[in-house]
């Protein structure tokens, strides 16, 4: 047996040594290193991993694209809305306020991630690298959030009542990833039949859920009440034991908290209206009206200038002024940096990825493509709703929200194989 596997192991070497045998090994070390770059994505204090392993990606593929040893696609339902919010953040780089802000910021908040977009679409290709993704990103959240709650209570002995924080990062963040990690486990659980699978699963979801709550992120659990609704549309026994076991947790919580939450939980809307962001929404339409068109330039670090701030926060009446400089929302900070015609651009990229969900949901030709559909258009539903109260378009969110545009693309384009594979034995049987 050992000689064997020696054996084998040998003429593995051989074959590296061949030409083919490196592109190979080069063709296969890209999804591992794009892995690796997904799973510490949560993780603050990684940048360095993380860097290394994205360049070292794309100078593999740029390669493997300058010798033709890998047939690179750029077909997608979104290649052409992102073309186009592209060019209009480039001429908009012209007119923009903070120019150097604008420049750094388009190559690495917007290049930056349409290439992990096309990487992941171009080495996660198939259904079975499409569930290694999801596994990538349920252990990743998973390590994240168990690991953090010990380290933030249990170690640094704070109190429960305390809003759980991360270092160099805001716990309203948590949300954009442990969602998406929650749905992507609940959607392999209710299919799964291995028993250590389903176990490793729950102490996934248990770990998750409970961080989720502690961050005492509104916008994040109204985000996952949503898509919970739309991921399990038909299964009401889902729904009545989450909401069960959330109407218990939230009984059980120390009042601060429960106070907090309970807005949400019993759809206050009022209550809910009460909050900052209106204020800081009021100063941002001031922005706006000004530059309607083009915006203030793509740069996200537009609210850390405090003369821009108080120049306009000083037109809002001061019952509604804040010294709050984060817009709290992807679309308002989109209209603002881009314009209305940046606005209408992103939303065109959102237009696009619904109807690639529609037909992946209704259309899907099995029921792996119309499930895992569904379950993707849900983690998007959640990150749009938890944008609407937060920034979503930089960093730790935005790799999350390209990461579920690449999924949905992945899952299209096992569809279309599907259909033409399908036309293709058709025609042959005739």
């Amino acid at each position: 047996m050992n000689s064997k596997i020696l054996d084998y192991s040998a003429l593995q070497i051989e074959k590296l040594k061949t030409s083919e045998g490196r592109f190979n090994f080069l063709n296969l070390s890209i999804p591992v290193l794009m892995g690796i770059f997904i799973f510490l994505n949560p993780f603050t204090h990684t940048t360095a991993i993380k860097e290394i392993c994205f360049y070292l990606s794309l100078f593999i593929v740029l390669l493997l694209i300058c010798l033709k040893k890998i047939d690179f696609s750029f077909k997608s339902p979104l290649t052409l809305p992102f073309a186009l919010f592209t060019l209009w953040v480039f001429i908009g780089l012209f007119f923009a306020l903070y120019k150097e802000n604008s420049i750094h910021d388009f190559y690495a908040h917007l290049l930056k991630y349409l290439a992990i977009y096309y990487i992941l679409i171009n080495f996660f290709n198939s259904r079975k690298r499409l569930i290694v993704l999801s596994w990538i990103i349920i252990i990743s959240v998973a390590i994240f959030s168990i690991g953090g709650t010990i380290y933030f209570y249990l170690i640094l002995g704070n109190d429960i009542l305390v809003r759980i924080l991360f270092k160099d990062m805001s716990m309203n963040t948590v949300g954009f990833f442990a969602i998406p990690s929650i749905l992507l486990s609940l959607h392999i659980l209710a299919r799964e039949r291995k028993f250590y699978i389903k176990l490793i699963l729950l102490i996934s979801l248990v770990g998750t859920s409970f961080v989720t709550i502690l961050t005492q992120s509104r916008g994040t659990l109204l985000a996952m009440i949503f898509s919970l609704f739309i991921l399990f549309p038909k299964n009401k026994k889902v729904l009545i034991v989450f909401f069960l076991c959330l109407a218990i947790a939230v009984g059980f919580m120390p009042t601060p908290i429960k106070n907090r939450i309970t807005p949400v939980v019993t759809f206050d809307v009022p209550a809910l209206k009460n909050d900052g962001r209106m204020k800081i929404w009021c100063t941002y339409i001031e922005i706006i009206k000004d530059y309607p068109f083009s915006g203030t330039g793509f740069g996200m670090e537009l609210w850390q200038h405090q003369d821009l701030w108080d120049k306009y926060s000083s037109r809002v009446s001061p019952e509604w002024r804040i010294h709050m400089f984060d817009p709290h929302n992807m679309l308002v900070s989109t209209t603002a940096r881009l314009g209305l015609v940046g606005l209408a651009l992103f939303l065109y990229i959102t237009f696009t990825f619904v109807r690639m969900s529609w037909v992946t949901i209704k259309h899907g030709k099995d029921d792996f493509i119309k499930s895992w559909g569904l379950c993707i258009t849900a983690t998007f539903i959640a990150f749009f709703i938890q944008g609407m109260f937060e920034e979503a378009t930089s960093h730790v969110p935005a790799i999350v929200l390209y990461s579920i545009f690449a999924m949905m693309t992945i899952l299209w384009k096992i569809d279309s194989e599907t259909s033409s594979r399908t036309s293709q034995n058709l025609i042959s049987h005739r």
